[in-house]
Order: C-alpha cells, then structure tokens, then sequence
C-alpha cells in the first residue's frame, strides 16, 4: 500500500493511499487548492475520500470535493453536524463494509467529542494489504489480524501534558478533555500490544500535538515494541 502524508495535526489532516488500482483520500482537513496541489490536481484520479469526523481539521475541504465530482463517505452523524449535501455524499455505518475499486471499506466506532466518529479497517483485493486508519480517539474496543499497515494517531504523552500544564501551554482544565478525546502514547502501546502484528510493514503515528506530542520519543517507544518500520507525520 502506497501512503502519501498530505498534512497532519491539528491545522489539517489528510492522507491518500493507493493499492495500485484504486486511490482514496483519507479525511481532508486542508484547503482544498493544498489538496489539488498535493495531488497533482488529479482528484477525479480518486476513489472517493473517508472522512473520519464532523470537526475542521478533518473536514475542511469536503464541500469543495462534492462540488468537484469526488464521493465522500462518512456517518450520518457527520453528514449532518456539517451539513453535508448531494448526490456525491454516502452515509455509512460502523461495522457495515463497503467496496471502493479494489478496496474494501470497514468502518468502526472510536470515542471522540463529536457525533458519530469512525475510524476504518481497509483492505485491499489486488494486493492483500489490509491498513488500518484511525484517529482523534482515546481507545479502540476492536482487535484487528492480519494487519500490513497501521496509520494511528499519537497525540501525546501523559508526562508530556504535566509538562505542559506545569508550563502554562494548557490549562488544567482542558487535560480531562484530552484524555478523552485523543490517543496518548500509552494507550497506542497497549493497543498495539492487543493485535496481531506479525504481518505488519509500517506504521505512521499521526496528528502529534505540538506541545504535548515527542516525535522521537514516541518512534523509539513504538519500535522497541514492534521492530517494524515508524514513520511520525
């Protein structure tokens, strides 16, 4: 699987992958002119784009794509906190598989403060690689097998938040708001220590805070505990 970083963190998430026969944007958070630059202004070259939530930075460019010919999939619970509309916008449900292309979609439940949030299991029938997609959640309830790439989001650490709070960077009485709606470096290990990894190739930590987030912190952590390649975005 072919994984383009586009933009990460809390300005803008998006991400496009590609098995070789079918391209899918994975949420579109930036402005949709970054997002034609950073694709070669090929966006009917796409499959469609998941969007995992309802906020901006994950949902920016959305109206701009249904309005270019693009297919947006995402929850009902997303489609109307943004009021998304027309014939390009498909509702799904967590745990209700779909085909894009050469791809199969399965979306599932994560825990975020927005209405009905989704991250996404996908597999691909040309070459076998199954990635999984998730971000802006503290837990994941699921165990997945077979797995060939992990996209995750590691937000922060929890002494990086105790820094931070003890610097002034955030108030205290944000942290409780954060623990809840992010995945902190020790949550991304135990859930990886849940999985089968034997079969997975890479892995890309995702939407970092900038500061309560250690890039080489966290890549060392997760390669110590899966020997495979890390990539922080």
């Amino acid at each position: 699987m072919e994984i383009k970083v586009i933009a990460s963190g809390s300005k803008g998430n998006a991400y496009r992958i590609s098995d070789g026969e079918t391209s899918l944007l994975l949420d579109a958070g930036i402005p949709i002119n970054r997002l034609q630059e950073a694709l070669d202004f090929k966006l009917l070259a796409l499959g469609g784009c998941l969007v995992t939530h309802a906020h901006g930075d994950h949902s920016k460019a959305v109206p701009a794509l249904l309005r270019l010919g693009v297919d947006v999939y995402t929850s009902q619970g997303t489609i109307d906190a943004c009021g998304f509309a027309g014939h390009r916008i498909h509702a799904v449900k967590a745990l209700g598989e779909l085909r894009i292309g050469s791809l199969s979609v399965l979306p599932f439940d994560v825990q975020h403060d927005a209405p009905e949030p989704l991250g996404f299991l996908i597999t691909s029938k040309a070459t076998g690689d199954k990635l999984l997609y998730f971000t802006d959640t503290y837990y994941i309830k699921y165990c997945f097998a077979g797995l060939t790439h992990i996209m995750a989001e590691c937000n922060y650490s929890e002494d990086g938040i105790m820094r931070s709070v003890a610097a002034g960077y955030i108030p205290l009485e944000l942290v409780p708001r954060l623990f809840k709606s992010h995945m902190s470096l020790e949550h991304l290990l135990e859930m990886l220590k849940a999985n089968d990894l034997s079969k997975v190739k890479q892995i890309y930590l995702l939407h970092l805070s900038y500061n309560n987030g250690d890039e080489e912190l966290f890549k060392a952590e997760v390669q110590k505990l899966t020997g495979t390649e890390v990539y922080v975005c």
